[in-house]
């Protein structure tokens, strides 16, 4: 597989931008489009895998090594899960030998590769299971479900927490994690402004974003062992319209931001704040930008 590595610059500390691949689910056929991304931006886009996704992509996730890449979506089984390399799409994992009780809407890999964790619709809202090139038995839900739906999910970086973001209020719930759901983390002082549409740690841990119906459609807080800090500040320019989905590259330098209209992605710079918003991709996605998620480094 092509190497994603950061490598350091002659004669100093400092590491060339990160290059690797930018995944992004969406509706209409392929479902599903996966091109390479540089510090020139956006690629030219993979071909689509074999195996179609039968409908909708909702969330997309790369496995922390980069050899699978699974994929949310409307239609049973709700999520597919294929192998991932250089060339693209690989064949297709078997079904969970219990699907998800509803559409999937997200889907993480924790830090260690070992769990694949799936937000979906219907009661528990949250499902996790191991995952070793295959799903194993589905963890016990949470004592605490979330209020409804949930849309996203996501590990911390170190993978002591996972947080998913639902329908309902408090709109983001988050949870301690050691092979198996904690007890709930308090909620955020300011809350998100309506439903929770996808969530996503920075890799060092220290922020958590989430991107929510209703303006400023994304809202970052940091985030320690004690929950949330005090929302940062919104970016200058806005997503066009309601945000669906979020990531930051491997190396914290930007942010990802998929929604609902045209260009239906947007790429920030990141530190601690907003910088200036990318270019828009030469060749956008068709559609709604579902998930978006950048490969490892």
């Amino acid at each position: 597989m092509r190497s994603h590595h950061l490598r350091a610059a002659a004669g100093g500390g400092s590491t060339e931008p990160y290059s690797g691949d930018i995944a992004v689910a969406h509706a209409g056929s392929p479902n599903i489009s996966v091109y390479p991304w540089s510090s020139s931006g956006f690629g030219s886009k993979y071909s689509n895998p074999s195996t179609s996704v039968p409908n909708t992509g909702r969330g997309v996730a790369f496995s922390p090594d980069g050899a699978d890449i699974a994929v949310a979506h409307f239609n049973n089984p709700y999520i597919s899960v294929y192998s991932w390399s250089s060339s693209g799409f690989g064949t297709k994992y078997t079904n969970p030998s219990v699907n998800p009780p509803g559409i999937c809407l997200g889907v993480a890999f924790s830090p260690d590769g070992d769990d694949i964790a799936i937000a979906h619709v219907n009661s528990p809202n949250v499902s996790v299971y191991p995952w070793d090139s295959g799903f194993g038995s589905k963890y016990s839900n949470p004592s605490t479900i979330p209020a409804s739906t949930a849309t996203d999910v996501a590990f911390s970086p170190d993978g002591s927490d996972i947080a998913t973001v639902h329908v309902g209020s408090p709109y983001i719930t988050v949870y301690p994690w050691d092979s198996g759901f904690g007890t709930k983390y308090s909620n955020p002082t300011t809350l998100p402004p309506n439903t929770g549409r996808a969530v996503a740690f920075s890799p060092d841990g220290s922020d958590i974003a989430v991107v929510h119906t209703g303006s400023p459609y994304i809202s970052v807080y940091p985030w320690s062992s004690s929950g949330f800090g005090t929302k940062y500040s919104d970016p200058t320019t806005l997503p066009e319209i309601q945000g669906v989905s979020v990531a930051f590259t491997p190396d914290g330098a930007n942010i990802a931001v998929g929604h609902a209209g045209s260009p239906y992605i947007n790429v920030y710079p990141w530190d601690s704040g907003f910088g200036s918003k990318y270019s828009n991709p030469t060749t956008t996605p068709q559609s709604t930008s579902w998930g978006v998620a950048f490969s490892p480094a």
